[in-house]
């Protein structure tokens, strides 16, 4: 991301903070970002844009903190665990501006739907960070899985006054546990209908 670019979320985030989403425009961003309109309209063309190249931003900044090789001693929970306690760091400086964007959505359908594409980019690239897949049918419910679990956890992690985000990680260590509590009674269902080597095939 350029130097003009970071500079424009930052002022896009410490705006939304200070006065609210719903009461932010881009002349305002733009101004707090010493830019031209038309300047920050090549960056940014809306402020949905702005959220995007926020969450993108976290994105980059959790996977740059990603190792290059997969610790075999670590359950793919374990990793999960660690990406998704990273992507809360990177949000906490944030927190009060990501408040505002999060109830504007909650009040507008049509922004919630345009930022859901983004949305799942960063459970996809979060799967990736932890070494899991994020393509296909599988990838796809995985997706969807992780997605749940972030917007549970976030409500959570929306309100954590600790300094650790020890709530945050409490709330995310159960939940997950739970996602692999469920993965394993699917997988002991899905095994135990598959028919064994010595059952007549009917295809």
């Amino acid at each position: 991301m350029t130097a003009s670019g970071n500079t424009v979320l930052d002022a896009f985030l410490t705006l939304v903070a200070e006065r609210g989403y719903g009461e932010v425009t881009l002349r305002d961003v733009a101004a707090a970002a010493d830019l031209g309109l038309a300047d920050l309209y090549r960056l940014y063309p809306d402020k949905t844009a702005l959220v995007a190249g926020m969450m993108a931003r976290v994105d980059a900044t959790v996977l740059a903190g990603t190792p290059r090789e997969i610790d075999p001693e670590e359950t793919a929970r374990d990793r999960l665990f660690d990406v998704m306690m990273r992507r809360y760091d990177a949000l906490k400086p944030h927190r009060e501006a990501i408040r505002s964007i999060v109830r504007a959505a909650r009040r507008d359908p049509l922004l919630a739907l345009a930022l859901a594409p983004s949305m799942r980019r960063s459970m996809a690239a979060m799967l990736e960070a932890a070494g899991l897949s994020s393509e296909g049918i599988s990838g796809a419910v995985r997706q969807n899985g992780l997605l749940a679990i972030h917007t549970a956890v976030s409500r959570v992690f929306l309100g954590d006054d600790s300094a650790d985000l020890s709530k945050t990680m409490a709330a995310l260590d159960g939940r997950l546990k739970t996602a692999e509590r469920w993965i394993q009674v699917f997988e002991k269902s899905r095994i135990s209908r598959a028919p064994s080597a010595s059952e007549p095939s009917t295809g």
